[in-house]
């Protein structure tokens, strides 16, 4: 068999050489006999974060049954459950605890009413130009992060900034936009939209055009269409992004922080109060624990009614 000039110029390419002697290495160290076990080693990375993170649990949880000892500003020896009664007793950490839940519900509620017709029009927009233009406004604030965006909320929102610049051009006095309960609500719910864009895109794209084109067909405007179709079969995405909407919120620190001005502390800037400025930390272990079983306890509630929804991954309910 006489061999043609291209077969004769080519050379194996020094990528495909690596990738070879990558594969030997791979059968020596992980032989085929040991291929029953490669689904735990790729686990391996996953399972040892998420043993930190139990060990971690399990040391907060320690530290939240000492007390500090004022005089020496160390913990005291003798397990106690005195912080937790400390907790439970004060008025502070009660309206802390009821601040944080109410922002993170109404978080989700405001994000996901908004999300919700964002995502629709760019999922069914037929114009490319269109869902590109929002695709680069949905994943442009990833590239800022949530500290500049709160700065760039106190600039726009101040009292010489553009939103009291726009009341002044009809005659309304400069309002205090900020450091309340409201502009806390306002800059989680900024911060949060494209989380559930993202998460509310894979349900609606899932849901077939030809639905929608049969109730119009048998006499459905596009009200009741839109209440009656799309958003019963995007439950899974609203489910899904109003877990993850609201456990972002509920735990939340840098919002509270720069918008809430010290008067709308979250239950994550009680947590740093009490581990950085008074250096108590049974107390701030105490919260953290709290915040835990809190979250824990909302999220489960919400799956054994609702289900998990994007986040069961097709799973039954």
């Amino acid at each position: 068999m006489t061999r043609t000039p291209d077969q004769d110029s080519f050379r194996y390419p020094l990528v495909w050489r690596l990738l070879d002697g990558l594969n030997t290495a791979a059968d020596v160290l992980w032989p085929r006999k040991m291929a029953r076990f490669t689904g735990w080693l790729l686990l391996a990375p996953a399972l040892l974060l998420v043993g930190i993170l139990v060990i971690s649990l399990v040391q907060i949880a320690e530290s939240s049954l000492h007390v500090l000892d004022r005089s020496t500003f160390m913990p005291g020896e003798d397990y106690t459950l005195a912080n937790y009664a400390t907790i439970a007793d004060s008025a502070t950490y009660a309206r802390v605890l009821w601040r944080s839940l109410l922002g993170a519900a109404l978080t989700v509620v405001f994000t996901l009413l908004l999300a919700l017709p964002y995502s629709y029009v760019m999922v069914r927009t037929t114009s490319a130009l269109t869902r590109k233009a929002l695709l680069i406004v949905l994943f442009l604030p990833f590239f800022i992060g949530q500290v500049v965006r709160a700065y760039g909320i106190l600039i726009v929102m101040g009292r010489s900034g553009a939103v009291n610049d726009i009341l002044g051009l009809v005659g309304i006095e400069p309002l205090r936009l900020l450091f309340n309960f409201p502009a806390v609500v306002f800059g989680l719910v900024q911060y949060m939209l494209p989380f559930a864009v993202l998460m509310l895109a894979p349900a609606l794209t899932a849901i077939p055009r030809e639905i929608e084109a049969a109730a119009n067909s048998l006499g459905a405007n596009w009200i009741r269409t839109f209440r009656h179709i799309v958003i019963p079969m995007a439950k899974p995405g609203l489910v899904g992004a109003g877990l993850v909407v609201g456990t972002l919120s509920l735990t939340d620190f840098a919002m509270p922080a720069m918008l809430g001005g010290g008067s709308q502390d979250f239950i994550a800037n009680a947590i740093y109060d009490q581990f950085f400025r008074t250096a108590d930390q049974g107390l701030g272990s105490a919260l953290a624990l709290i915040l835990v079983a809190l979250g824990s306890v909302i999220v489960g509630v919400i799956i054994a009614f609702f289900g998990a929804g994007t986040l069961g991954m097709g799973g039954k309910k």
